[in-house]
């Protein structure tokens, strides 16, 4: 039988002995119109732009976090002053003459309360008093908080007793629905649920207080 031996092929003329030939690795083009090549370390626009989102709401959440945790930590003052703010203007306007559209229905109340025997004046320079006190009571707070919420709660039981006191100006003929005075009286059940949180804050802080010292 004839044998073929298989012949290496030699290298061409001028090579090095021995050399491996070079294996080149195609590289995946770079898609046309993108602009930069695959090696490129600059991202695109749209990715750059991804890439800052998330940072913009990150600082606005801690920005949110941040007022919140104000807020929470100043809540109780932030709730007295601003009630306090509103007793001190009601009651400034019943100095005035005319000024508080609530004038004439609290004179009717008290002097419905009072069986007539105190002069209508005298009844109104008593309640703007009483008023502006305890709006002083609950800005300036401190020792002043604890009195300016008792004498509060003891004014807001004359204030819902007009609608008992004065059932023809508090609710509408033939009907539940109050009338425009009445749904004044009525809405002060929001000033009533703030002081009361108000001055739960104020007596267990007292009980914490007292606590300390004695435990001191």
């Amino acid at each position: 039988m004839r044998s073929y031996t298989a012949e290496p092929s030699l290298p061409p003329p001028g090579a090095t002995p021995h050399a491996r030939p070079h294996l080149s690795i195609a590289t995946p083009a770079s898609t046309p119109g993108s602009g930069s090549s695959p090696d490129s370390t600059v991202a695109p626009a749209p990715e750059r732009a991804a890439a800052a989102a998330p940072t913009a709401v990150t600082a606005g959440a801690q920005a949110l976090n941040r007022l919140a945790a104000y807020i929470n930590a100043h809540s109780h003052a932030l709730l007295r002053v601003t009630v306090g703010i509103v007793f001190f203007g009601f009651g400034v306007l019943k100095l005035f003459p005319s000024a508080s559209p609530a004038e004439q229905l609290a004179v009717d109340a008290a002097t419905k309360m009072t069986l007539g025997m105190v002069p209508e004046t005298v009844l109104l320079l008593s309640l703007a008093a009483l008023e502006t006190a305890i709006g002083i009571g609950l800005i300036v707070g401190r020792r002043l908080l604890r009195p300016a919420l008792v004498a509060f709660f003891l004014h807001m039981g004359g204030v819902f007793s007009t609608l008992l006191l004065l059932p023809d100006a508090m609710w509408q003929p033939h009907s539940p629905a109050p009338t425009m005075e009445g749904q004044y009286v009525v809405k002060n059940v929001v000033l009533v649920a703030v002081c009361l949180v108000v001055a739960a804050h104020e007596w267990s802080r007292g009980d914490r207080s007292g606590a300390g010292n004695g435990a001191g």
